[in-house]
């Protein structure tokens, strides 16, 4: 029986400790690249999210016009009490971003859907018509309202011209709401139309062929067999919907800086905090209804999520 010498350890052991030094200078580096990861988006959530958010709220109670912190002064729920009762524009921008939800639920949504399932069948131009309806959705939304004066202008507008008529369709209150929200739906409708278009191709194709087999008309596989698979992308329409239509501003602002007819609970925010008023403790308050509104989508949402999940 032979046993090693210390001379001939030497080395293995060299070795093995120079391995352990390269396995823990391997591990540190591993913790930094995740901490950095993990710490670096952290930071940015807080400061560009968070701390906003938490300042909001805080000011709401407050009244303070935004140059020195001397003249801050806190007033309660005031500010809520206020907008409730004594500030003419908030119940009709209720009102609006209302419509606006159910507008567009009803109809860009409806029509993307419809599109989606038209062009899901791979038919000759489908790729010419795929760009031709997504491509308002790459505009801004203030590009948009620049693009449909062409057709809203009251002298030189295509629809008045067209039908010979002199209505002002964005300056009108009773029905500049509905001329938005027209070029609205053309953005939108391209939106919906491409999310369902990728929900559609990632259906089992052995659920068509067993709905055929069983009898099953095209409308009705679709309403009793295809849509219901598409659950999560249901959900993710339907808050999508609902926060665009509490998001809307750039539209309204470029038109008339919501107002006269357009006014929606972020517009008011602006015109609060950024506008002649100044008034960033009352701005506070209307974005913070706004944000209240917003989470409770977002919290049943996100329940449901879970709850399929668990599933």
């Amino acid at each position: 029986m032979t046993t090693a010498t210390p001379t001939q350890d030497a080395p293995r052991v060299k070795k093995r400790r120079g391995a352990a030094r390269v396995e823990k200078r391997r591990g540190t580096r591993d913790r930094l690249v995740i901490g950095a990861m993990v710490g670096i988006p952290t930071v940015l959530v807080v400061w560009l999210v968070w701390l906003p958010a938490l300042a909001s709220v805080a000011l709401s109670f407050a009244r303070w016009n935004g140059f020195k912190l001397s003249s801050l002064e806190w007033v309660g729920t005031q500010n809520y009490t206020d907008i409730t009762t004594i500030y003419p524009p908030f119940w009709p921008a209720i009102q609006h971003n209302l419509i606006w939800l159910v507008f567009l639920f009803v109809l860009p949504t409806t029509l993307g859907i419809l599109l989606a399932v038209i062009l899901d069948r791979e038919m000759w131009g489908s790729r010419f018509y795929q760009t031709a309806f997504y491509l308002p959705v790459v505009l801004s939304m203030a590009l948009v309202g620049f693009i449909w004066q062409l057709f809203y202008s009251t002298d030189q507008g295509l629809i008045n011209e067209v039908f010979g008529s002199n209505v002002d369709w964005y300056g009108d209150p009773d029905i500049n709401l509905w001329a938005v929200l027209v070029a609205t739906a053309w953005r939108h409708t391209g939106y919906i139309m491409l999310i369902y278009l990728a929900g559609l191709k990632g259906v089992d194709a052995s659920l068509r062929e067993a709905a055929s087999v069983d009898g099953a008309s095209e409308v009705k596989t679709f309403f009793h067999v295809i849509f219901p698979v598409m659950r999560p992308i249901n959900l993710i329409v339907l808050v999508i919907v609902v926060i665009e239509s509490l998001r809307a501003f750039d539209i309204v602002w470029i038109i008339n800086k919501g107002r006269n007819g357009l006014e929606l609970i972020s517009a008011l925010v602006s015109q609060n905090v950024i506008g002649e008023a100044t008034r960033y403790g009352f701005g506070s308050a209307l974005a913070v209804i706004m944000m209240v509104i917003s989470s409770v989508f977002i919290t049943i949402y996100l329940r449901i999520v879970f709850r399929e999940e668990r599933r």
